[in-house]
């Protein structure tokens, strides 16, 4: 990024590694040859590896809110709600790819990472419970348990959004194109599984 701070480089670089090739698979030497400084360098920063996953993490959590309360405010009521959602996923699938890639990691490490992501996340996980009870309550959606279903919905667009070699092997090539075509048979799977039908 032009302008940014050596420590910003850092995250950056820590972002898309651990997305890319993982935590583990992720060494300090070969991140700090990445962008041209030395591991001293990252270690002035942030006292160790585990350290400065902490703070991608924050920083993933804070750019994650921002973009779905961004997708909410515009959005409407009701499926148009869930419909926004979705679609900033995967816009931010398309635009920032290491991001979701770097989430599925941090799922896929457990505690204290995936306690810690989940935290940062669990008033928009609040409110979203709370929209999906009123909507069941008011017989616009199908009575399901809401916090099982959001980690179902979570799943499915992470997995559509992000698994490139699993798609791959079901015969699904990852281009833009494809990825809007995924987003909308996602949206028509979620709508005919949610919304109860008028009349």
């Amino acid at each position: 990024m032009p302008g940014a701070t050596t420590k910003e480089r850092i995250v950056d670089a820590a972002l898309a590694s651990f997305g890319s090739k993982g935590f583990e698979a992720t060494s300090l030497d070969a991140l700090a040859a990445s962008i041209g400084v030395t591991k001293q360098t990252i270690l002035y920063h942030f006292a160790s590896k585990e350290a400065l996953l902490t703070a991608v993490l924050d920083r993933s959590a804070i750019e994650l809110a921002e973009t779905l309360e961004s997708a909410l405010v515009p959005a409407g009521q009701g499926w148009a709600r869930i419909e926004a959602v979705v679609r900033s996923v995967f816009r931010l699938a398309a635009r920032r790819p290491e991001l979701l890639a770097f989430v599925r990691e941090v799922s896929r490490l457990g505690p204290p990472s995936a306690t810690r992501l989940t935290a940062a996340l669990e008033p928009l996980v609040a409110r979203a419970t709370s929209f999906l009870e009123a909507e069941m309550d008011a017989g616009a959606m199908r009575r399901q348990e809401p916090r099982l279903l959001l980690l179902a919905a979570y799943s499915t667009v992470i997995g559509v959004a992000t698994e490139v070699e699993v798609l791959r092997a079901l015969g699904y090539e990852p281009t833009l194109r494809s990825l809007v075509r995924r987003r909308d048979e996602l949206l028509e799977f979620l709508r005919s599984a949610l919304v109860v039908p008028a009349g």
